[in-house]
């Protein structure tokens, strides 16, 4: 059973509320479900969301698109992928988000395939960095038994919120490949997770979603290479924010590293 978990929440500092935001019609969860549901290789996608009152719209959004919604602590993410990976008995799974709108299912599905074809623990398409691919296009796929062991050992609270921190931070340990591009695009950022990141996201669909509602990834970067403009609204942000202010969170409490690590992975 193959199963892609999508991580959501209302919650966000940046852009509370974000992906319930809309555009053409429906809401970014909703355009990140349809477009994951056009996935060839997928058996079953289901929301995984924390126990947070301001979520309860999430549960009932789920329920009204009869999509399995699992619900567990806000900060421990790792422990809903557990809960949701266990609930419905996947064998490999498929980490997504629900901030990255612009995901295609061609893409799912190449990751996956080179995770199913192939001897590795984790496969990822933005993971080790350098990426060529552009964030907001991420996809992470492990085992149940790569799961378990994350479950079961990682200790610190980045590990815990950003659930595939423990494997990636020991490449001597897990056999990690990374999925490339045919070029490199990662300057492109499809992320919801500012104001500015709504305004291009809804350019973008405003633009290709009506000729074509599961439009490409070559078909947004053919638009913004003719449109600079475009590009320019959301490019002077910089990625893995998140990620480096729990990182940073980690080592103010004495707990490793960490961030250096990442650091040298951002400056490669």
């Amino acid at each position: 059973m193959i199963v892609a978990i999508i991580q959501a929440r209302m919650g966000s500092s940046r852009l509370p509320g974000k992906i319930m935001l809309k555009t053409c019609g429906k809401t970014f969860l909703e355009h990140v479900i349809d477009r994951t549901a056009q996935s060839k290789t997928l058996d079953k996608t289901v929301i995984v969301t924390s126990l947070n009152k301001d979520d309860d719209i999430i549960e009932d959004f789920c329920k009204k698109k009869n999509i399995s919604c699992f619900r567990g602590s806000e900060n421990d993410v790792l422990s809903r992928y557990k809960m949701a990976a266990d609930k419905t008995q996947a064998d490999i799974i498929i980490r997504l988000t629900s901030d990255t709108p612009l995901l295609h299912s061609a893409i799912i599905d190449k990751v996956v395939q080179a995770y199913v074809n192939n001897n590795y623990d984790f496969v990822s398409n933005c993971f080790p960095l350098p990426r060529t691919y552009p964030d907001g296009m991420n996809v992470e796929v492990f085992s149940k038994k790569i799961l378990d062991e994350m479950y079961n050992n990682a200790k610190k609270p980045s590990e815990r919120e950003h659930v595939t921190l423990f494997v990636l931070f020991q490449p001597e340990r897990y056999k990690i490949f990374r999925v490339d591009y045919e070029r490199d695009v990662s300057k492109y950022r499809f992320n919801l997770d500012y104001e500015l990141d709504y305004e291009l996201l809804k350019t973008i669909f405003e633009k290709l979603y009506f000729r074509d509602p599961n439009f490409t990834m070559e078909d947004v970067i053919r638009l913004l290479e003719d449109n600079p403009s475009i590009y320019q609204l959301n490019s002077e942000i910089k990625p893995f924010e998140g990620m480096l202010k729990s990182l940073i969170e980690d080592e103010k409490k004495g707990l490793g590293k960490s961030k250096n690590f990442f650091k040298k992975y951002m400056n490669s």
